[in-house]
């Protein structure tokens, strides 16, 4: 199964709006998923068995893109607020740490984990008082770039591609059992996380 994730932010900021003028990427990330047999005789020394998979949604109008910028089409100034990009800055960041940090401990608990049995934690790349916040309430302490790598410097806040960019950086040097976190927050609010194990 291959999964293709674009995302091409640019295109929907307003680049009028403090509140919302981010430096943001343009990326896309792509994943390949087997079956576990498939892989086993064509390893390439850097796969990850899927341990499980957490969705959890909780409408908010503090972050969101309505018809976004293909409404620029329509009959309609493309000047109007509502067609790009618009949050509350503060109070997302307020409400989605402490969903993140309690949608990862979790999905841990269901599968018999806690964050202390992780190895390392790929998390959206939104901005590092957030990264840094949501490994602070899930370890207890200020996480380290080892525990919780971040690719902001060179690739900007990439929206939900941004946990697969890190993954894909910091991955490799992982041992054979090691259970990592990869996860992705952001409008509506929506968090998704992946519990994986390095094979």
């Amino acid at each position: 199964m291959l999964i293709v994730n674009p995302e091409l932010c640019s295109a929907q900021l307003a680049w009028k709006d403090r509140d919302c003028h981010f430096i943001f990427g343009d990326v896309a990330t792509a994943l390949v998923v087997e079956k576990a047999e498939a892989v086993a005789s064509t390893s390439a020394g850097n796969c990850w068995e899927v341990l499980g998979t957490k969705l959890f949604t909780s409408f908010s109008n503090n972050i969101r893109s309505n018809a976004g910028f293909l409404s620029h089409c329509e009959d309609r100034d493309p000047a109007d607020r509502d067609q790009l990009f618009i949050q509350e800055g503060r109070k997302v960041f307020k409400e989605v740490c402490p969903l993140a940090a309690a949608h990862i401990t979790a999905h841990l608990a269901a599968l018999g984990f806690t964050p202390a049995d992780v190895r390392r934690f790929w998390l959206h790349q939104a901005n590092i008082a957030m990264n840094q916040l949501i490994a602070r309430r899930l370890l207890g302490h200020d996480a380290t770039s080892d525990e919780a790598p971040v690719i902001l410097d060179q690739f900007a806040n990439t929206a939900s591609a941004g946990s697969i960019i890190a993954f894909h950086q910091h991955s490799r040097e992982l041992l054979a059992g090691d259970v990592g976190v990869i996860c992705s927050f952001g409008a509506g609010y929506s968090i998704g996380s992946v519990v994986v194990k390095k094979v």
